[in-house]
């Protein structure tokens, strides 16, 4: 499921730094952990017990963006006989974060690392988050490994988590692996990456999977001047993104099978909502075929063209209603992420998201066949409400550090013309997106939801991150 963020290359200055940091303020964000927490984090550390297992053999590499350091995943593929194996290594975080305590009540209030253009806001301590827990090559580390069986169409066959002691041997990116299993010269593991990413990509066809093709945006700054850009993600990320999704599903069958646990939920479109977004790609010229499933459908879009790209945005409206779902007891009635297409549970990042610290407990104890913890049990029913709330803030944060990077861009611009193209419209404005610099905007006056249209700028103001053009 690919969605749209912002990563500032180059440090911001200035106004913009300002308008990021009354954002933290506004929103009660903070970098420093009170001391508290940081001692108890030094202590876990200091006392730290590695599992029993020894996995370290295994070659395990991370890939992430560049510069990273907070390490959630590591993998490797082999061949077999019959399909491939899978080993998918999780940052072991539980073990220093014990139940009630100091980084754990901290960890709920902030519930999942905040990401703003000019640093991130993280979840745990960064000594534990960047460093202890963080799979950094060369280092032998706690996780959580998944071993997978998966046949031949890279259908998963069996599944099993425990606790582990592995290395990565290599912190890659996302750009130098693309690169390698591009020409070839990528090791076996890497280039079954694209194999096995591929056929997962299928199999999340065959099951009505969906997603929307939104552009990263990327933001630069040279000599105090602006420039926002839209990048589009490498297969690598897609097919790495898959083995993720593999293991929230996993996940999700294990602890439904459990009888105890915590789903990731959103409920498919409904009715009246597929019948809107149909009669809208009828306007905009691009007419869902009734023979496509959506999530087939939104393959076809290409953010390129103008009324494909209204469309994209029109099908925001198609993915709405996600939450967790709690069970203790049995298996819940609602199951299923109808993005995923599939029922599925947040399981790979316990560094920078509350929820997969628990998921991961939960299913190490069920496939074990050990009791779930209690602590497990009675922390889940609070789970929901701390990740909407988080959700809500990060929600914020993204929008207004948008906004600000936004008029950022343009400053100085204010009554010039630019070519747009208009992604929804409404009585007296709409929403424009601009070719060049890549902006989304509001905009006065009468619009058509994608048509072209010169549009002038009549306001970019950064300390209120207001960008408004009329036409």
């Amino acid at each position: 499921m690919t969605v749209s963020s912002m990563h500032l290359v180059l440090p911001s200055s200035g106004q913009l730094a300002e308008r990021f940091a009354q954002l933290r303020a506004e929103l009660g964000l903070s970098a420093e952990f009170p001391a508290v927490v940081e001692a108890d984090a030094r202590s876990v550390i200091a006392h730290q017990v590695l599992p029993e297992v020894d996995s370290t053999a295994i070659p395990f590499v991370t890939i992430d963006p560049a510069g990273a350091t907070d390490l959630d995943q590591a993998l490797h593929l082999e061949r077999s006989a019959d399909g491939y194996r899978v080993r998918y290594a999780i940052a072991d975080v539980p073990a220093f974060v014990a139940p009630n305590g100091p980084i754990d009540a901290e960890a709920r209030r902030r519930g999942q690392t905040m990401y703003a253009p000019d640093g991130r806001i993280p979840l745990h301590p960064t000594v534990i988050s960047e460093d202890a827990a963080s799979l950094l090559p060369g280092e032998v580390r706690g996780a959580f490994v998944w071993d997978f069986t998966l046949d031949v169409d890279a259908d998963v066959i069996a599944a099993t988590v425990a606790r582990a002691r592995i290395r990565s041997i290599r912190q890659c990116d996302y750009a130098e692996v693309q690169q390698e299993i591009d020409a070839g010269t990528a090791s076996d593991s890497l280039q079954l990456l694209r194999e096995v990413g591929e056929k997962r990509i299928s199999l999340e066809r065959k099951r009505g999977g969906a997603s929307l093709n939104r552009a990263d945006q990327e933001v630069t700054e040279v000599d105090h001047v602006y420039r926002l850009e839209r990048r589009r993600s490498l297969p690598v990320e897609d097919w790495n993104a898959q083995l993720s999704l593999m293991t929230g599903m996993a996940a999700a069958g294990i602890m439904i099978e459990g009888g105890v646990g915590i789903l990731r939920t959103m409920p498919a479109p409904d009715a009246s909502a597929i019948d809107r977004f149909r009669l809208q790609t009828v306007a905009l010229g691009w007419p869902w075929a009734p023979q496509l499933a959506y999530g087939e459908y939104l393959r076809t879009l290409d953010s390129d063209d103008p009324k494909q790209l209204a469309i994209i945005h029109a099908a925001g409206s198609l993915f709405r209603g996600a939450g967790y779902t709690v069970f203790d007891g049995g298996a819940p009635e609602v199951t299923l992420q109808a993005a995923v297409g599939a029922p599925y549970a947040h399981t790979t990042a316990p560094l920078r998201r509350l929820v997969d610290r628990f998921v991961l407990v939960t299913c190490e104890a069920i496939v074990a066949g050990n009791p779930v913890p209690s602590w497990v049990r009675s922390a889940l029913p609070a789970i929901p409400a701390i990740m909407a709330a988080s959700d809500g803030i990060a929600s914020r944060l993204s929008r207004g550090s948008i906004d600000a990077v936004e008029a950022a861009v343009l400053r100085g611009r204010v009554g010039e013309v630019f070519d747009a193209t208009v992604i929804s419209a409404r009585k007296g404005g709409g929403v424009i997106q601009l070719a060049d610099p890549a902006v989304a905007a509001n905009c006065s006056g009468t619009l058509e939801a994608g048509s072209r249209v010169r549009a002038t700028l009549v306001m970019a103001d950064i300390p209120t991150g207001t960008v408004q053009f009329a036409v």
